[in-house]
C-alpha cells in the first residue's frame, strides 16, 4: 500500500546538502568517516543504544582505522545520541562526546537543526583530522556521506 499524501522532509534541499558538504569537507584530512541518522522516533529506549545498533546494522564498524562517528537524532522524541567506534572513541572519550551533544541542543531548540549538525561534524571533524589525519593514497571515502532517514 502507498500514501497519497507526501511525507514532510525532515530538511529542506538546501539544508540537507549543507550537512552532506560539511561531512564531505570534515572527512577531506582524515580517514575517519562522519554518518547522520534522522528518524521521527526511537523505537527502544535508550538513545546510545539505538545510535550504536543503526552504527553496526549500517556497518560503520568495518572502518580500516575503526575511526567511524554516528550522530543519531530522533525528532520527536528529542533525543540525540553521538556513537564512535573503538579507535575514535579511546582517542577522544564519551566526555567529548557528551560536549559535543550539549553544543547541538541549544541550537535544535531554535529550529537549526543543520547549522547545529553542521557544527558537530565540523568539530568532530577537527579531532579525526588530528587523531587519523588523511594518509596520501591510503585512504579512501569508506562509507557514503548522505544523511540516513529512518521512519
Amino acid at each position: 500500500m502507498f500514501s497519497l499524501f507526501k511525507k514532510k522532509s525532515l530538511l529542506s534541499a538546501a539544508e540537507n546538502a549543507a550537512v552532506v558538504q560539511a561531512i564531505r569537507e570534515a572527512e577531506l584530512a582524515t580517514s575517519g568517516e562522519v554518518r547522520v541518522f534522522i528518524e521521527s522516533r526511537n523505537p527502544l529506549v535508550d538513545t546510545l543504544e539505538r545510535a550504536r545498533a543503526i552504527f553496526f546494522e549500517e556497518k560503520m564498524f568495518e572502518t580500516a582505522a575503526r575511526n567511524g562517528v554516528l550522530i543519531y537524532i530522533a525528532l520527536k522524541d528529542k533525543e540525540v545520541a553521538i556513537f564512535g567506534d573503538e579507535g575514535i572513541h579511546q582517542a577522544v572519550g564519551a566526555e567529548f562526546w557528551n560536549q559535543q551533544i550539549k553544543q547541538m541542543l541549544p541550537l535544535f531548540k531554535q529550529n537549526s537543526l543543520a547549522v547545529g549538525l553542521c557544527n558537530c561534524i565540523q568539530t568532530v571533524g577537527d579531532v579525526l583530522k588530528e587523531k587519523f589525519p588523511y594518509q596520501e593514497g591510503q585512504d579512501k571515502n569508506e562509507l557514503p556521506d548522505d544523511i540516513i532517514f529512518g521512519r
